[in-house]
């Protein structure tokens, strides 16, 4: 490939990104489909908030095992099985007539297909990025605001206009219409088209096995500083809409408030990666979860539109800026050759807190009539997420040179 033309690696964050957007868009539209399921169903908000709770546990299963899969087959293979596994599930969810189905399609189903994006593109980004690692990163976890920006607003029309059984249809066609070409642009590593990371060649890092991955102290310092995290900004992201609402703004411009927060958050992501360039991953990860706990406990004092718009963007900002870090410091002490199926495990548990953060919002309303407990508990676990991450130890280099080519610090 030549090097005087646009560096494909651009392309594959593109590609990633776009994607991601699909995916994480799909996942958070639930929250829009809340008011609306419990209005036509009759279901309570907790017995809805369990299908988000099963839905993040399948995408972490979802997350691991596609990362394992992508360490040996690629992630491009991974993403076009994912793209066509999420609008099955999103069109049978358009058919449920029960809440255990719903369960099953929207909660197994999307939540599995999801996992197949984040984790494996991330570990492709850092791949064709050994110099501003922490950008590209970021780019592809931008996806994921891009996603809520766009189809929150999105399903909350078409929802209004005809009903959530119409719009989770067409949200189905939607990722099988993106995903599936978008995937085919994506190539696993640059020697796949004899081309070299952006950086230059890899830096000689300590090669772990997936069992020894599982056993270091430092992988369960970082999953729980990452289930922590979750655990603190899945209940205000997720009921967002609902709280909204429920503090007399229209049902239109809630869903709007959501995709403010996305939007946000893009430009979190892309600045945090950037920040961590420069000043490493751990001390930008540190203070993005000290805003964030601070940002959580700002929504006790949310009441009009305008209030809500401004704790949209400065959450956004925080949380979001939070999310790529943790692909950085996986790849930091595990290296390259087992990053998809260590950040697929880092995943895995952190998607634990972001569906009991998302469960438990639900179960507090409808306990106490109220989302304050469900802020003020999500800031002390934000806190506490902050405290984790104080443990984290600087990454390992390589006792002996290794054969692992493709990607750098």
């Amino acid at each position: 490939m030549s090097q005087r033309g646009l560096f494909y690696g651009w392309v594959v964050l593109a590609a990633a990104a776009t994607v991601v957007a699909i995916g994480q868009g799909s996942l958070f539209a639930l929250g829009v489909f809340l008011k609306p399921l419990e209005d036509s169903m009759r279901w309570s908000r907790s017995a809805i908030s369990m299908t988000a709770l099963i839905n993040w546990m399948a995408m972490g299963a979802g997350s691991f095992f596609w990362g394992v899969v992508s360490d040996r087959v690629g992630s491009r293979a991974v993403t076009v099985a994912g793209g066509s596994l999420l609008g099955l599930g999103l069109v049978l969810s358009g058919q449920a007539t029960a809440l255990w189905q719903l369960h099953v399609t929207f909660g197994l189903g999307v939540g599995f297909a999801a996992g197949a994006f984040l984790t494996p593109l991330s570990a492709t980004a850092t791949k064709w990025f050994t110099a501003n690692r922490g950008l590209a990163v970021g780019i592809v976890s931008a996806g994921g605001g891009a996603g809520m920006l766009a189809i929150s607003p999105l399903v909350s029309w078409l929802t209004s206009a005809y009903d959530w059984r119409v719009a989770m249809i067409a949200l189905g066609d939607l990722a099988w219409l993106v995903t599936i070409p978008v995937a085919l642009l994506i190539r696993n590593a640059p020697a796949e088209m004899g081309a070299v990371a952006r950086g230059g060649a890899a830096a000689p890092q300590r090669n772990f096995s997936t069992v020894q991955v599982l056993r270091a102290p430092q992988f369960w310092a970082i999953a729980l500083t990452h289930f922590a995290c979750c655990a603190a900004h899945a209940g205000p992201i997720f009921h967002m809409v609902t709280h909204a609402i429920d503090q007399g703004v229209a049902a239109m411009l809630a869903a709007t408030v959501l995709g403010v927060s996305g939007l946000s958050s893009i430009a979190g992501r892309i600045a945090c990666g950037l920040i961590a360039d420069r000043f490493g991953a751990k001390p930008t990860l540190i203070v993005g979860l000290a805003l964030q706990a601070v940002m959580v406990f700002a929504y006790l004092f949310t009441r009009d539109t305008w209030s809500f718009y401004a704790a949209a963007v400065a959450f956004g900002l925080s949380y979001g800026g939070v999310m790529p870090l943790y692909a950085l410091v996986t790849r930091e002490y595990f290296g390259e050759k087992v990053m998809g199926t260590a950040y697929g495990a880092v995943f895995l548990v952190s998607t634990l807190g972001m569906g009991l953060g998302s469960w438990a919002g639900g179960w507090i309303h409808d306990a106490f009539g109220t989302y304050a407990w469900l802020f003020i508990s999500s800031a002390a676990i934000g806190v506490m997420a902050m405290v984790l991450a104080l443990t984290f130890r600087p990454p390992r280099v390589a006792i002996a040179p290794t054969r692992v080519v493709a990607a750098a610090r």
